[in-house]
């Protein structure tokens, strides 16, 4: 997973070159470093850690940015779960970012992402179910987690 800084400091003034492709970037370099220490590809999932050093800018680039992602060749794991940059886009206050969730959720499932960390699993799971059923027979992988 991605994050700039620590959980101390991850929030102070993060900046990046190209938020999509320094995360990109640094996401292959732990990728190479877990191959080399022996594990292997199968267990291996990429996570551009929404909300870990990011702004909300930031984080909306990399939730259009997700075939980028899903493009390195590794399962995606994404958490916008009531992220702040939810609340800031919508003014919605912690409790009251479900459907902003949601829509992160639904963009996931569009481009490819294997799976999602939520808070709210049942409403996560029944839009993926209705997703699942109005677009057809697909890998259901993130039915498996």
């Amino acid at each position: 997973m991605h994050m700039a800084g620590t959980p101390r400091t991850m929030q102070r003034h993060p900046r990046y070159r190209d938020v999509v492709s320094d995360v990109a970037a640094f996401l292959m370099r732990q990728v190479r470093q877990a191959q080399a220490e022996g594990i292997a590809r199968g267990r291996i999932l990429v996570d551009p850690g929404l909300g870990f050093g990011k702004t909300v800018a930031h984080n909306l680039a990399l939730m259009r940015a997700l075939p980028r992602f899903t493009a390195l060749g590794f399962p995606v794991v994404i958490g916008p779960s009531r992220k702040s940059f939810i609340g800031q886009t919508l003014n919605a206050d912690v409790n009251d970012r479900l459907a902003g969730t949601l829509a992160c959720v639904a963009n996931a499932f569009w481009h490819g992402v294997h799976m999602v960390r939520v808070h709210d699993v049942k409403a996560s799971a029944q839009l993926l179910h209705m997703l699942d059923t109005i677009q057809g027979p697909r890998d259901a992988s993130w039915r498996q987690h």
